[in-house]
């Protein structure tokens, strides 16, 4: 497996793979699919210097992605602070590519000056839950039943990790 900075051709692969967690139960907050030129603006602000994007690719395949973006923006105070998010293709799950996409963001922590990672996840996304506390991150918040899946309530969760 190799781990890289996405570029801007693998832009419609992220965008396949994000749609698959859009169509998936609780996987994210999203009710409808992202369409490529929508998604060009949200790219291009994730520069590989401050907030990138990292693409697991496996036999020239993008299996996942995992971002690193600002949290926050326009707040001096938490300008060490990133949100991570990171979603796998579904053919590849339960195959470490999770485990290696967050691995490889902690690693790269220090040279992007992040001082704590928060990872937002509903609460009922075990599976996203199980991963960020294998790596240490801790439950820092709970925000109850603020999202609505027509009539299906769940929460968001904060999970933070300290670098």
């Amino acid at each position: 497996m190799l781990i890289r900075i996405a570029r801007k051709d693998d832009l419609q692969r992220i965008v396949d793979i994000y749609n698959q967690s859009v169509a998936g139960a609780f996987m994210t907050a999203d009710t409808r699919p992202w369409q490529l030129v929508q998604r060009q603006e949200w790219f291009d602000g994730h520069t590989h210097n401050d907030h990138p994007i990292f693409v697991a690719e496996i036999d020239g395949n993008i299996t996942g992605w995992l971002t690193v973006s600002a949290y926050r923006p326009g707040r001096h105070a938490l300008r060490f602070v990133k949100e991570v998010s990171y979603y796998i293709d579904h053919n590849y799950m339960g195959q470490g590519i999770g485990s290696a996409l967050l691995a490889h963001a902690i690693l790269e922590a220090p040279t992007l000056h992040i001082k704590n990672y928060i990872a937002i996840v509903l609460d009922q996304n075990t599976a996203s839950i199980k991963l960020l506390e294998k790596f240490g991150f801790q439950l820092w918040g709970h925000l109850p039943g603020i999202a609505d899946f027509d009539g299906i309530v769940c929460g968001h969760v904060y999970y933070g990790l300290s670098i």
